[in-house]
């Protein structure tokens, strides 16, 4: 397939005069795409029925009529102001039980129906205007779901789909008190009218009333999204995406994407760095202008899988940011440098956000390919870069990696729900692995907790699953690789409750959990053979043949053939032995590349990516600071 460049552009933000010079200058760039329409509401309707489309008409065709391909937004994630006076209850309240107010964006609940109702009617005038324009190549519906974290909601109009939810999830409310253990300080409720959100207790909720209103919040998500796909579908065969983000897992992706065509993702790797990794202090110095080395391949990954193979960065900085903490400009070369390693995970489309800085509002300091004068920023350039690489490069295709990472939404949820120690993170402990792989230079497919295949691969690890689903449990008894499940895996219930088999319960592997410590950042438990664990440790009995054990000899790792079960939270030394070890025993060859260097193997090739501000020499190349190559296998 062939890959290719786009970019986000806002023609309500700019003269009429200069959309034709701006959409040629995309094109003699390299562009092929552009992202419109998606924050344009009260440009399309100033007043309720009063529609202006004759402006967005003009904008497709001048886009169009230059050979660039449209990607439409459906407007919904920002409601203009008349809508609060229509729907004055349609506002999110956080969890300190105080509405979000209007001014910014993402200032509606997804579970009022009166805006899920105004958003289909938006939708559905949209797509049947534009579903046969030849000009509209993709659609995206809405905008970074849960972003300013919007998915959870504590609101009237929240509460009341939530009872309706319980009602038709649990049937009665006798099957929800046996459920949730509320006989527990006498929380038994007579009636589904009397369940109330589950903040402001005196002290922590029920565990299993919190993972009900998770599930039910990231299903309001998907029924939202579910809306605006169908009327989409109805009007035009083009593909249908949404853009997730970053290290945001309030909803279930999988869900959602089960409904599009393609997942994409908004890629901001220095402003990433900044606010959502827990690194030390000289790592993020040491990736200050670069971005984390394994945090946007992880995403790629995972937004593979979430778009069952097709997937795209939908925004890509360009420069530097608004909203971090502190905003850096890239290092030369790092624009291209992203792009390339999304194409090299299989990214059909990287698209730049945005074309033209501008120069008002909340994000005027975020850069684009363009300064506010059109003058040139430092992007253009390495995007016009790519463009002319991808003219030249070989096809990447995408084969299965030789190792899979299980990951699952509902999962974080949990501990974090009942975290049990301070410092347990699930997507936190997923990454490390995933980081601990890359560092081996090996490539890795995610999957979805619900696998039912792992054929092929020669290594699966599936850390801190809250449940072993039937699917993949199935798929692990035919499994010829290695797996490594926990710690924490398969440890509760659905409900979030102790099983009385106490856990992990994998068949075949005589281990019980018979307790858990958490402990903290000064107790390490060392290991017999190097390394330690942090954070976790859960005390095994059973007569398992022992892998890992600490010092003291009490196991921290075991296995019944090709199934192990690790006990703890190894830390960077144990991690790396462990994987070692697997890899052997498979047959997978491990590799050391510098710290900062990352490869990714495709059909046909290997890519080099250089995190570093300096250059580094590997295996008979010398790649440059912020530099990526590639080369036939």
């Amino acid at each position: 397939m062939k890959r290719a460049l786009g970019v986000c552009y806002y023609p309500e933000h700019w003269p009429e005069a200069i959309w034709a010079e701006d959409a040629a200058r995309m094109v003699e760039t390299g562009i092929s795409w552009v992202r419109i329409g998606e924050f344009a509401w009260s440009r399309l309707e100033p007043s309720f029925g009063d529609l202006q489309f004759d402006w967005l008409d003009r904008a497709i065709g001048v886009l169009g009529s230059a050979g660039l391909k449209v990607i439409l937004g459906t407007p919904t994630a920002t409601p203009p102001r008349w809508m609060l006076d229509r729907h004055p209850d349609m506002l999110a309240w956080d969890a300190e039980g105080r509405p979000r107010g209007f001014g910014s964006r993402r200032h509606y609940d997804f579970s009022y129906d009166g805006y899920r109702e105004e958003c289909a009617r938006i939708v559905d005038i949209l797509a049947r205007r534009y579903g046969a324009n030849p000009h509209i190549a993709a659609w995206q519906t809405d905008n970074e779901y849960d972003c300013h974290d919007t998915a959870l909601s504590y609101s009237p109009a929240a509460e009341r789909a939530f009872q309706n939810w319980l009602a038709e999830t649990y049937g009665t409310i006798d099957a929800l008190n046996a459920a949730w253990g509320n006989v527990f300080w006498s929380m038994e409720y007579d009636h589904f009218e009397q369940i109330e959100l589950p903040n402001l207790t005196v002290t922590e909720p029920n565990p299993s009333h919190v993972m009900a209103f998770r599930r039910f919040s990231s299903d309001m998500v998907v029924k939202f999204n579910k809306v605006q796909v169908g009327l989409i579908r109805a009007q035009t065969d083009a593909p249908i995406i949404h853009n997730y983000m970053g290290r945001v897992t309030a909803f279930d992706h999988y869900d959602v994407g089960a409904d599009l065509d393609i997942a994409s993702w908004d890629s901001y790797p220095i402003g990433f760095l900044s606010d959502r990794l827990e690194e030390a202090p000289e790592h993020k110095q040491h990736y200050l202008r670069q971005g984390d080395p394994d945090f946007q391949a992880f995403h790629h990954d995972l937004y593979r899988a979430v778009g069952k193979g097709r997937w795209w960065v939908m925004e890509q900085q360009p420069g530097p940011v608004n909203w971090a903490p502190y905003n850096p400009a890239p290092l030369p070369g790092m624009a291209r440098l992203w792009a390339w390693e999304a194409f090299a995970h299989g990214a059909e489309t990287v698209t730049y956000f945005r074309w033209r800085q501008a120069p008002f509002a909340q994000e005027q300091m975020h850069a684009g390919l363009l300064r506010p004068d059109s003058e040139a920023a430092p992007g253009l350039a390495e995007a016009a870069q790519v463009a002319q690489e991808l003219e030249d490069a070989p096809d990447v295709s995408v084969t299965q990696a030789p190792v899979a990472l299980v990951f699952d939404y509902a999962s974080q949820w949990a501990w974090e729900t009942q975290p049990q120690g301070a410092d347990f993170d699930y997507f936190r402990l997923c990454f490390e692995m995933y980081r601990g792989l890359r560092k081996l230079g090996l490539s890795i497919d995610v999957l979805p907790p619900d696998c039912a295949n792992l054929s092929g691969y020669k290594i699966v690890l599936a850390p801190g699953l809250l449940q072993l689903s039937d699917a993949l449990r199935e798929a692990l008894a035919t499994f010829d690789g290695q797996a490594v499940l926990g710690p924490r895996t398969n440890t509760k219930t659905a409900e979030l409750t102790i099983p009385t088999s106490m856990g992990p319960g994998i068949a075949g592997l005589d281990a019980t959990i018979a307790f858990t410590e958490s402990v903290p950042p000064s107790e390490l438990i060392p290991l017999t053979r190097g390394g330690v664990l942090v954070k976790w440790f859960e005390h095994l009995e059973g007569d398992a043949e022992v892998v890992e054990s600490v010092v003291d000899g009490r196991p921290a790792m075991v296995r019944a053939d090709r199934v192990h079960y690790l006990a703890g939270w190894p830390d960077e030394t144990a991690l790396d032995r462990i994987l070692r070890d697997l890899c052997e025993v498979a047959g997978l060859v491990t590799l050391s590349p510098p710290d900062g260097l990352r490869l990714r193997d495709t059909g046909a090739h290997r890519f080099y990516i250089n995190y570093n501000p300096h250059e580094v020499e590997f295996d008979g190349l010398l790649i440059g600071a912020a530099d990526v190559t590639w080369r036939p296998l």
